[in-house]
């Protein structure tokens, strides 16, 4: 039985650390807390505050493990930007990278 417990709580701690480094959580106020797959497992950006509208939709972006996560798409699924406004600032960087 201790055996059985010792595997149980590695296994759990082992899960958290995961969520921990394989998810960005962002908050957009209230109860609204979103999750977005991180492109590698790092603990940079994991907790990410989005709930303050004096922060702007390019300020935001110009985070790369952000933008590289789908953080764009995100903003115009909650409203806060349209698709033409995301359309203009990946632009910039889809020509930074070329």
């Amino acid at each position: 039985m201790e055996l059985v417990r010792k595997i149980v709580l590695w296994g759990s701690l082992a899960a958290v650390l995961y969520m921990l480094l394989g998810f960005h959580y962002v908050y957009f106020g209230g109860t609204r807390v979103k999750m977005l797959k991180k492109t590698n497992l790092t603990m940079m950006e994991t907790f990410t505050d989005l709930s303050s509208e004096a922060i702007t939709n390019k300020k935001i972006l110009q985070n790369d493990a952000l933008r590289d996560a789908g953080l764009a798409d995100l903003l115009v699924d909650m409203g806060r930007m349209s698709e033409k406004e995301r359309d203009k600032i990946m632009a910039k960087y889809e020509d930074e990278y070329e």
